[in-house]
């Protein structure tokens, strides 16, 4: 059994060929099941390179200054919900979230990455976590999330989205058996 290199009509290689298959001829394929099939679709964020990084300010510090801040005061700079929040103290989860941050920080450091993967939502991104890819729970699966400075001070909850963006398709394709039948004009 040999494959073909090349198709005839369009000059792809085969395996190209067989991805640019529209949806129907892909039925035969393997069905995919429960939370496989709702991995496809969600929007991925784009990473902010670093070169960019030496622009930012936040309320008028650099990244380096907020760096060096002590958490009082940077708190102090936080909107009045993350402000209220953080002088409460921080909740169990977001302790344990913070000292695997640390831990993988300090593994990076040595040159070895570990993902860190979390339920925690509602967890204020602070500086220490820029420079980090933050896999955050959407309900169906761990959405990475690199964090930059531009993050700061914003929920993690925020940038892994638990919605998905609708695609409709037309009446009888793909649909229910109720709309099965629907005459499409």
């Amino acid at each position: 059994m040999s494959k073909k290199p090349e198709t005839k009509a369009e000059g792809k290689p085969a395996a190209k060929a067989a991805e640019a298959a529209p949806p129907a001829a892909a039925a035969g394929a393997e069905a995919e099941e429960g939370a496989e099939a709702g991995r496809r679709g969600w929007i991925m964020p784009t990473p902010i390179p670093q070169e960019e990084w030496k622009n930012f300010r936040y309320r008028g510090f650099t990244f380096d200054e907020l760096m060096r801040m002590p958490m009082n005061e940077f708190i102090k700079l936080l909107p009045a919900r993350q402000r209220r929040t953080l002088r409460r103290g921080l909740r169990p989860c977001h302790r344990q979230l913070l000292e695997k941050i640390r831990k993988a920080k300090a593994l990076a450091a040595k040159g070895k990455v570990i993902p860190v993967r979390t339920h925690c939502r509602d967890m204020i991104i602070l500086p220490e976590m820029v420079g980090l890819t933050i896999q955050v729970y959407n309900g169906i699966t761990f959405i990475p999330v690199p964090i930059s400075p531009w993050h700061i001070g914003h929920y993690l909850g925020e940038f892994a989205l638990t919605a998905k963006i609708v695609q409709h398709g037309e009446p009888g394709l793909k649909a229910s058996r109720s709309t099965l039948h629907i005459a499409a004009k």
